[in-house]
């Protein structure tokens, strides 16, 4: 998959631009600070949290599902201050300038599919030459298999605040920054692209360890198709939700062997539960898709 198709419904915004500079003004130095700085946020928080931890029935080595969850948690936030701090330095940051807009449905749906159906066509091709094997380690590591309380924890934790943390600031921050970069190449502006190839590669070394190295390419393949959605949806709304039902077929196929039946009712109720918590901060796309 190289590009998402752009929509025929001449009701819906227009064709993509190469290159759009109506988007926060973020140069391109804050996108290794909030690197460090997201790192350095959350690797601190996560040893507090254990230090707490471990003063109970947990320990820093063994830590329990509750201290893991609590970790992972702290660990993400620390990526969503990091943007939102390095983002007050440039003006006072909108939800829209990281892509919290509304998208029309049908340019929103069918970025979905047509994203979904890629990623997962690559993914296939990919497992039938590699021989994937192992699964996803973060939810064991979050305990999802000692209990009905853990279960619920890491489930919430894996398709709804992962998701929005991860899409806040891989598509809506580090995405936005790097995408400003003027990259001409034969008189076409190659900038987003490269901005989407690097943000994918961060996004599948992020999962270094709690996936199996095997798994770090089609995630990070997954990374640089999210990145064209944001880029031609100018929303982060399909991000998300792709991010999220990803997850829960992940979490439901490989983790918990359910059927379709559950497994859909994850994805609907996880998407729910995200379109209340960031629906309040969208705006109308007030850019044309792919100009975010």
């Amino acid at each position: 998959m190289s590009s998402i198709p752009p929509p025929t419904d001449e009701s819906l915004p227009p064709a993509p631009a190469e290159h759009d500079d109506t988007g926060p003004p973020w140069p391109l130095w804050m996108a290794p600070a909030g690197i460090l700085l997201g790192l350095a946020l959350g690797i601190f928080a996560t040893i507090f949290v254990e230090l707490i931890g471990s003063s109970g029935s947990s320990s820093i080595n063994h830590p329990s599902p509750a201290v893991s969850i609590a970790g992972d948690i702290v660990f993400d936030l620390g990526f969503v201050l990091a943007a939102l701090y390095l983002a007050t330095m440039a003006r006072r940051p909108r939800p829209s300038d990281f892509g919290y807009r509304t998208v029309s449905p049908v340019l929103g749906v069918g970025a979905f599919v047509a994203a979904a159906a890629g990623y997962y066509a690559v993914t296939l091709v990919y497992a039938s030459l590699v021989k994937l094997n192992g699964t996803d380690k973060l939810p064991s590591e979050l305990g999802v298999t000692s209990s009905t309380a853990a279960l619920v924890a890491a489930t919430v934790f894996v398709c709804v605040l992962a998701p929005m943390a991860e899409e806040f600031f891989f598509r809506g921050f580090l995405f936005g920054v790097l995408r400003r970069w003027r990259i001409v190449v034969a008189g076409r502006e190659l900038g987003p692209w490269v901005a989407a190839i690097i943000v994918g590669i961060l996004f599948g070394l992020a999962h270094t360890g709690s996936a199996s190295s095997q798994y770090l390419i089609p995630l990070g393949f997954l990374g640089f198709v999210l990145c064209l959605v944001r880029w031609r949806t100018g929303s982060l709304y399909p991000c998300m939700a792709l991010h999220s039902a990803n997850n829960a077929l992940a979490l439901g196929v490989n983790q918990e062997h359910w059927g379709a039946g559950p497994i859909l009712a994850l994805m609907v109720g996880s998407l729910l539960v995200i379109a209340l918590i960031t629906g309040p901060l969208a705006t109308r796309n007030a850019v044309p898709a792919g100009g975010a």
